[in-house]
Formats: C-alpha cells, structure tokens, sequence
C-alpha cells in the first residue's frame, strides 16, 4: 500500500467521528449516530481505495469501486468484501432518512 496524505487524514477524520458516536448514542442520538456511522464507512473504504492507487469517487457509497478493483485489495480484505459492500450500500440508504426524515420519519423521534 502507498503512503497517502489524504487517506491518512480519512483515517483522522474517522477516528474524531467514531468519538463523535459515542457522544451521540449516550444523549439518544440515534439519527446522528447512524449518520456519522456512514461516514466513519465511507472515509475508511475511501482511505482503502486512496491506498491502492483507485482515484476517490464522489458518492457516498464506494462498495461497487471495491468490488471493480478488488483484484488490488490485500488478500485478507477478500473474506469480508461483500459484507462491506452490502453494509456501505444499507448505510448510504439509511443516511439520508437520519438526516432528512420523512413526513412519516421524524429522525429525533426514532
């Protein structure tokens, strides 16, 4: 893997988020814990795809990048590729109700 500035400070940002998590579950906010838990997702496989030399997407979700160049990925990051795929995928869906709500999903609220 090459060294990378910007994967690096993904990896930063991850470790503030996760932090950020904590402090949300423990006052009950769990629209804001699933948001920041996407986001801890999508920097970390982002910082994953910045370390194997594949130029960042701007989406959300980055699972189909990780599967199109998955023959680049560390051998031990095989076994659970399409776990995090399909979690990235459920978390980019989930985001955007725990942000934005519904008229019938009241994100405070749930």
């Amino acid at each position: 893997m090459h060294p990378d500035a910007l994967a690096a400070a993904y990896l930063k940002k991850c470790r503030l988020r996760l932090r950020l998590l904590e402090v949300a579950h423990a006052e009950g906010g769990f629209s804001d814990v699933v948001r920041e838990a996407q986001e801890v997702v999508e920097l970390a496989l982002k910082a994953v795809l910045r370390s194997i030399g594949v130029e960042v997407p701007k989406v959300h979700d980055v699972g189909p990048y990780l599967l199109r160049y998955q023959e680049l990925l560390p051998h031990h990051a095989l076994e659970d590729l399409r776990d995090i795929v399909r979690i990235s995928k459920r978390l980019r869906k989930e985001r955007e109700l725990a942000l934005y709500g519904a008229d019938d999903f009241i994100p405070t609220e749930v």
